[in-house]
């Protein structure tokens, strides 16, 4: 997803996006496998989920790459700019795409319901009209966090920074133990995640001590999905695959890290800085790709083989129905 930013093009920055766009299209290949404990083979099940838990830093790396752009801009906060480039810049095709999904979500494989199109449009306020755009839901108010923190973090030396960042890690800590309180909501659970990707871009220190931490994390949410799952043969997920629970923190800031010491000195090529630029776009447009396979052929098998073929399959479709709607202005502000 793109974003603007006063200090000049990030390579590594390429690499997470489109490395984030191609597993959060894996995670939703692999959706209806995961219900299907018992019905499908074990081996089908323990893949989908085996990936569904190492893909959950995907989506929180790319509000983290909103929190590096956004709070580390040097000009100063202008509103226009930051209502017009940043807030319309993604709620207008937020919005228009709302419109298109709630028209997919009346398609099945028995018709067209009018019906179900209507009821979602009317709920679409408060719920996302087809699964993917919950997450616009959480990030667009993010965004109010930018005029906050941006003048804030221009004066905070970096032991500051990394102290807020800790107290904000023990609190999604908190969160996985069942915490309770004021905090525990999504603009303060998710807009933790901006600070986090600000913090480790312009600190990244401990990375050791972070890839150690984001393996052993990892490693444990493993082992609590699929062991407890397999115990109770019901998928049981007990906050471990939340975004907002410090396992996955520590998972994403471990894969953040290692993109960017990975792509350390080296300038994107030139694939892969086109590809990035088309995020946005393969993150909505995707699931139109898939709708088929979920409405007739939802669980196909082997998963370790049909898996990774639909993700590719959806994520070119995605990219290349991008790359034509973005060579045109009429429809550019579609997939921006």
């Amino acid at each position: 997803m793109q974003d603007d930013s006063s200090q000049g093009h990030i390579d590594y920055l390429d690499g997470l996006r489109v490395l984030a766009a191609l597993f959060v299209v894996a995670i939703h290949v692999l959706g209806p496998y995961r219900m299907e404990l018992g019905q499908i083979p074990d081996s089908d099940w323990l893949v989908a989920v085996g990936l569904n838990t190492a893909s959950r830093w995907a989506v929180p790396v790319f509000i983290m790459i909103s929190g590096l752009l956004l709070l580390s801009a040097s000009k100063p906060f202008n509103w226009s700019h930051f209502l017009r480039r940043r807030v319309m810049k993604v709620v207008v095709p937020f919005a228009v795409w709302s419109g298109v999904f709630a028209v997919i979500a009346g398609l099945s494989a028995q018709g067209f319901s009018l019906a179900t199109t209507l009821s979602t449009l009317q709920a679409a306020p408060w719920n996302e009209t087809y699964y993917h755009l919950g997450f616009f839901y959480y990030y667009i108010p993010l965004l109010l966090w930018v005029p906050v923190l941006r003048p804030v973090l221009a004066r905070l030396p970096s032991v500051a920074v990394a102290l807020v960042g800790l107290l904000w890690i023990g609190v999604t800590a908190w969160y996985l133990a069942g915490g309770q309180g004021w905090w525990r909501n999504d603009f303060i659970l998710y807009g933790g995640y901006l600070w986090l990707g600000f913090w480790l871009h312009q600190y990244p220190r401990a990375r050791v001590l972070w890839w150690g931490l984001g393996v052993a994390a990892l490693g444990a949410t493993m082992y609590q999905v699929l062991a407890t799952s397999l115990a109770h043969q019901r998928y049981i997920t007990q906050g471990w695959l939340s975004y907002t629970t410090v396992n996955t923190v520590l998972i994403s800031a471990a894969v953040f890290l290692a993109m960017r010491a990975l792509m350390a000195g080296r300038a994107s090529p030139a694939w892969l800085a086109k590809l990035s630029r088309y995020s946005l776009g393969i993150y909505l447009l995707h699931p139109l790709f898939l709708w088929p396979i979920r409405a007739y052929w939802p669980t196909l098998s082997p998963a370790w083989w049909w898996i990774p073929v639909l993700t590719l399959y959806a994520f070119s479709g995605a990219a290349l129905v991008t790359a034509w709607l973005q060579r045109h202005r009429g429809t550019a502000w579609l997939v921006p």
